[in-house]
């Protein structure tokens, strides 16, 4: 599936966190939400980014923005990388790709010199009106969320003048 782009309503989302609770996107109307996709729990790169929009946790809370990271990983899975890194954000199961295929994050992959399919790490900031603020479809994990932060302060104050 193609990446939905800037000004498009964002695709639907729900699914469960890893208490089985189930978020839906369309019940997020009024807020930012910062939706992430990322291959693996506890794994370097994942560990890194969700550490990292840990640490500015506080920051998007002040945005009135919410993190949803989303992976393949079950709900068990989740609740051993919340617990480890304490992380205060939602993270949300999708093990038949339902909402990773609606966002294109779902692609060819290469690595060590092998070709598979695998989730691609990519970020969508969403709007209040559930319109797709901004897209970020191949990202590097180190600093992403500083990125991600500094760009939801761009829309914010677009928005406002």
């Amino acid at each position: 599936m193609s990446v939905p782009e800037p000004g498009q309503m964002a695709p639907d989302v729900v699914l469960p966190d890893e208490t089985g609770k189930v978020h839906r996107l369309a019940d997020q109307h009024g807020r930012w939400t910062v939706l992430y996709f990322y291959p693996k729990d506890d794994t370097p790169g994942c560990n890194t980014e969700a550490c990292q929009f840990r640490d500015l946790d506080g920051d998007y809370a002040a945005t009135d923005a919410d993190v949803w990271g989303v992976s393949k990983d079950s709900a068990a899975s989740h609740r051993r990388l919340r617990e480890k890194f304490e992380l205060p954000f939602t993270l949300l199961s999708d093990p038949n790709r339902e909402v990773i295929d609606r966002y294109g994050a779902w692609a060819e992959k290469t690595a060590v010199g092998r070709t598979y399919m695998g989730i691609v790490r990519s970020t969508f900031l969403i709007d209040p009106d559930g319109r797709i603020a901004r897209t970020w479809p191949k990202v590097k994990a180190d600093g992403h969320p500083a990125e991600v932060l500094q760009a939801l302060g761009e829309e914010r104050a677009a928005r406002a003048s």
